[in-house]
């Protein structure tokens, strides 16, 4: 998708997926050199991958189909992915003596957005990889389609995302969608109408990252680049917010710094929706006394007026979380750009109507991708757990707003320093020993298997890390 849509564009067309076998080997041969060189991921951990390994072999034996429902938390996760499946469960099967046919590999479920952003050429790429896309906020029958006979009729076993979309945070996962229960109890309907004895299983899997060295130059690089972007002046202790924190006084400076930028980006924008958008950001309680508690309540009533903007324009109702709000806002973005009811020989006049509505549309989106940044955002992540990784993190989440912001490409992530990815496959989910209860109650079966696995997935991720007042600090590079 350009930067800016200034004309209507045709209907959004179905991607199909069309694995191409040599697609796939020039993808897996270049894999380990792009994620050394442009990911900066220099290790990659697999835990447990002896449970995938049983699950192929089931899978190729005609005993089972699973789908694998990853953490999003970062748009490098397809890399460390695509390692584990054509590395990872390989080496691993050729150790425990089991043999597996080649290629190891899976369906997967991409967001139909990303070939607009990212090019159409990839969506051709990913089509040559077996990947179906999805349309996430209205009732997409094509996509749906095609993932359900993926699931229960393809070559591979399936991949997706449950949270959706990526969140930033290695250590907070957001809430998850019902779709991949869903998708789970379709397999073993489909699998009982055709009279075959699959088994059906959801395999949750732990993606976490962690910089090899905590990168504090790096970090107090970003900082300065991002004070000089807001006008902030030079730091010092009488410009600096006043907070009490178990954290190493150098670290702590960063901290301050970081609160600072972030409370300066909040009246920013407080400012701007109450000026030009006459949003009310009057707080309906008192502010709490800790700053991060105020952030937190300054934030949600921030990231409400931007959709709110967007939403009025749509006439969309303000219901249900941010993330239900996000969807259905870009879904009514997109019926308004990519128009399916309009001949493609309207009259001029027409035309130039239909142009304008697209980019107006595209402008109200521009509200709900700022707040997507956000989704997962607290004012408490850093100092429960006072890490380089998390003040990374939450550092780049920032840098995102004030470049686009600056109108400038939001893709174009700076990389703070090499990491290690650790991912780590779960127990599987056994969705066939709950057809029972989905067949006498499908809505409570189904968010029963959506909370099981929004509480594996958490529990994937909850390995201590090291925080700022470890001996690890000496390898400061302040």
């Amino acid at each position: 998708m350009p930067e800016s849509i200034t004309q209507v564009q045709p209907p959004l067309a179905f991607i199909a997926p069309d694995f191409n076998p040599l697609v796939y080997q020039t993808a897996r041969t270049l894999l380990p050199l792009w994620t050394r060189w442009r990911v900066k991921i220099a290790e990659i951990e697999v835990r447990n991958p002896e449970r995938l390994v049983e699950l192929y072999r089931q899978f190729q034996a005609g005993e089972s189909r699973f789908m694998i429902a990853f953490r999003h938390p970062s748009v490098n996760d397809p890399f460390c992915l695509l390692n584990l499946l054509s590395q990872a469960v390989p080496a691993a099967a050729k150790a425990q003596g089991v043999a597996l046919k080649q290629p190891i590999h899976a369906h997967f479920v991409y967001d139909r957005g990303i070939p607009l952003w990212a090019g159409s050429q990839v969506g051709w790429f990913f089509s040559q990889l077996g990947g179906t896309p999805i349309r996430r906020g209205g009732v997409d029958l094509a996509g749906l389609r095609s993932v359900r006979h993926l699931f229960a009729n393809g070559q591979f076993p399936m991949m997706a995302a449950p949270e959706g979309a990526t969140n930033g945070h290695t250590e907070i996962v957001s809430p998850i969608e019902p779709g991949i229960a869903q998708f789970g109890f379709w397999c073993a309907e489909d699998l009982k109408k055709a009279g075959r004895s699959e088994q059906v299983f959801i395999v949750p899997l732990g993606i976490r990252y962690h910089y090899i060295t905590p990168p504090w130059q790096a970090i107090e690089t970003l900082l300065d680049q991002l004070e000089a972007d807001c006008g902030l002046p030079l730091c010092n202790e009488a410009n600096l917010p006043q907070i009490t924190a178990s954290i190493q006084p150098e670290h702590l400076l960063l901290y301050r710094r970081l609160l600072r930028l972030g409370e300066h980006l909040l009246s920013l924008m407080e400012r701007f929706y109450s000026k030009f958008y006459h949003q009310d950001l009057t707080l309906s309680v008192p502010l709490p006394a800790s700053r991060n508690a105020q952030i937190t309540l300054r934030l949600q009533a921030l990231l409400n007026a931007a959709l709110t903007v967007a939403e009025q324009f749509l006439g969309l109702p303000a219901k249900g979380s941010v993330t239900d709000r996000c969807r259905r806002i870009e879904q009514a973005g997109w019926e308004r750009i990519f128009r399916e009811d309009l001949e493609p020989n309207a009259p001029a006049a027409e035309r130039g109507l239909a142009d304008r509505i697209a980019e107006e549309a595209d402008l109200r989106l521009w509200h709900m991708r700022l707040v997507e940044s956000f989704v997962s955002v607290t004012g408490h992540y850093i100092l429960e757990k006072p890490t380089a990784n998390r003040l990374a993190e939450t550092l780049l989440l920032i840098w995102d707003t004030v470049t686009k912001l600056k109108r400038q490409d939001a893709t174009a992530r700076p990389l703070l320093g090499r990491q290690r990815a650790e991912l780590t496959v779960g127990e599987p989910i056994a969705v066939s020993e709950r057809w029972p209860d989905y067949q006498t109650n499908r809505r409570q079966a189904s968010a029963q298997l959506t909370q099981d696995l929004q509480m594996a997935l958490e529990s994937l991720i909850e390995e201590p890390d090291e925080s700022w007042t470890h001996s690890s600090d000496k390898n400061s590079s302040l």
